[in-house]
């Protein structure tokens, strides 16, 4: 493997310098946290497998005319993608009742939505990531009304089209975080799609059991963690062949 510079590391990922300016290539981990951290552990080829779904997915939205930072997968763990200026919200849709949204409004896990939800959180572990408003956005400059105009119309175009994919494969897309970047061409700027999409950001429930199929299993230690990851990208039709250079990390130039 080639050695180039780390730029960050994150709970799940890591980005290094990439071949091109205005590219990065990043890296899927096998840890996982939960928690904000405080939970951590390692879920056995995880990073294999979401790259290979978030790849699948980015490629499917980029068919129906989504913009987003990814470029292509370079090997079963790293892509390369575009640099581009990370908006430091997270946006969360809700289709289903569940995790925070349930506890928070003592709603019952799995009850259907009157409609979907969207809600905007405060990108900063020391504080927990806290939930705001678009008051709160605009008036500290995060994003501006355009900005979030943009995001929200390729958030409800994003949840309209993953709910289809997946219920095709029999799977209820429960909720799902997004994280977008400004990219620079020049003078022009548009909002793209950025990080990930895969068990790690989605609620994936089986749409006949309601088995859940994400990281509610490390969160919960309800088990079967990998099995759950493998059963989402057999569904999808992805088959990794992971190698042992592949299971490797990669190798950091100091």
């Amino acid at each position: 493997m080639a050695r180039r510079r780390q730029l960050y590391e994150g709970k799940a990922k890591i980005l290094f310098e990439g071949p091109e300016p205005g590219t990065l290539v990043q890296y899927f981990k096998d840890d996982a946290t939960a928690g904000n951290g405080a939970k951590k552990g390692v879920i056995t080829g995880k990073g294999v497998l979401n790259n290979r779904i978030s790849e699948h997915l980015m490629l499917r939205l980029h068919d129906i005319g989504i913009p987003t930072h990814f470029i292509r997968r370079l090997n079963m763990r790293e892509q390369l993608i575009r640099e581009v200026e990370i908006i430091p919200l997270e946006v969360v849709v809700r289709n289903v009742a569940a995790g925070s949204l349930a506890k928070r409004l003592g709603i019952p896990e799995g009850t259907r939505l009157p409609r979907t939800i969207v809600e905007y959180y405060y990108k900063n572990d020391s504080l927990n990531d806290p939930m705001v408003s678009e008051e709160h956005i605009t008036a500290f400059g995060w994003a501006c009304t355009h900005d979030l105009d943009d995001m929200v119309a390729l958030t409800m175009r994003i949840n309209d089209f993953l709910t289809g994919l997946f219920v095709g494969i029999g799977i209820t897309l429960v909720d799902f975080k997004l994280e977008f970047g400004r990219l620079w061409e020049g003078e022009e700027m548009r909002i793209v799609l950025a990080d990930e999409i895969s068990p790690d950001n989605c609620r994936l429930w089986d749409a006949k059991t309601s088995e859940k199929l994400d990281k509610d299993r490390f969160r919960r230690d309800m088990g079967r963690v990998e099995e759950a990851y493998q059963e989402v990208a057999w569904r999808l039709g992805i088959l990794p062949e992971a190698t042992n250079s592949d299971m490797k990390g990669p190798e950091v130039m100091q």
